[in-house]
């Protein structure tokens, strides 16, 4: 047989020589841009992030006609963003993990689509949402709105600490993945866009109902929107460890009592999305902060009742 990379002879040699460079030109470019997608999939991360604050932000003064179609509705638009920004997060790995091309390069680019998704645009939406709904007066205190500007800026600061501590302590492989050190920035952005939407509708159904029922857990949840926005901005450096949920347990084998509670959660995502979403996310990001608690003080009875009678505390 001849080598195709021998010097063509013949009209045939050089025809089928073509070919042969048609074909590894077309090889060549599909793996390349195979390897493009990881990369194209962070960066529709980067821009929901950056979509989800401009949609926030929008205000009756556009003249724009799909600007004024989400007048309204902008805040729940804006963390629906926040969420696809996340769906974007998933892919990118799985595409570099399916193309068997993971490098340093998309690690970084996709550390920096996260300090855009899920350490700024929640803060401000966070911000912006607050601005929006607290009950100003003429007589309101200047250190409230500069509180809340303070805590969303530690929130992103955090993010970004967060972020910068995973990129230095990374491994490659979902092995390494099964715990995180902190609250994950797209689990803390969950939290954050999930409060808001739970607020959201709480706020559209009071109008719509006339419920002053409504109308004050609304307005509970916007005064809990701080505490929300602080609490996972330094949950996200803490030393307490997360569960990766999609590794740990919705891999290998499902146990039946597993089976029947993914299919509640999914029924419940069904009848009420946005609360199951706010109360899931919240139980994720503050219920490790409880079981850490716990444990810890269950060490500390544990080492006081080993130690002799006399040493106990009175």
């Amino acid at each position: 047989m001849r080598d195709p990379n021998d010097t063509p002879t013949t009209v045939e040699d050089r025809r089928e020589h073509r070919r042969l460079r048609i074909r590894r030109h077309g090889r060549r470019a599909m793996i390349r841009s195979i390897y493009s997608l990881p990369s194209l999939a962070t960066l529709g991360n980067a821009v929901c992030g950056f979509g989800a604050m401009y949609v926030a932000s929008l205000d009756a003064k556009s003249i724009d006609p799909l600007a004024q179609y989400f007048l309204g509705r902008n805040f729940e638009i804006a963390a629906y963003l926040i969420f696809a920004a996340m769906v974007f997060d998933a892919l990118d790995g799985r595409l570099a993990r399916f193309a068997r091309h993971t490098t340093d390069f998309g690690g970084q680019l996709d550390s920096l689509a996260d300090v855009i998704s899920f350490g700024a645009a929640p803060a401000f939406l966070a911000l912006l949402v607050f601005k929006a709904h607290f009950p100003w007066s003429d007589d309101s205190p200047l250190g409230v709105t500069r509180a809340v500007w303070a805590i969303g800026a530690l929130y992103m600061s955090c993010a970004a600490i967060r972020l910068a501590r995973f990129n230095v302590s990374n491994e490659h492989g979902e092995q390494a993945h099964f715990s995180f050190l902190g609250l994950p920035s797209p689990g803390a952005g969950a939290a954050v866009a999930a409060f808001v939407l739970m607020q959201q509708d709480l706020h559209h159904q009071a109008i719509v109902h006339n419920s002053a029922v409504l109308s004050a857990m609304s307005q509970a949840c916007v005064y809990a929107l701080p505490v929300v926005v602080c609490g996972t901005g330094l949950l996200m450096v803490s030393a307490i460890r997360y569960p990766h949920l999609v590794n740990r347990y919705l891999r290998g084998r499902r146990s039946f009592v597993r089976v029947i509670g993914v299919f509640v959660i999914l029924l419940l995502l069904v009848v009420a999305h946005k609360y199951t979403i706010a109360i899931g996310s919240l139980l994720y990001a503050f219920g490790a902060l409880g079981m850490w608690a716990y444990n810890r003080a269950r060490r500390t009875s544990s080492a006081v009742a080993s130690l002799p009678s006399s040493d106990q505390p009175k």
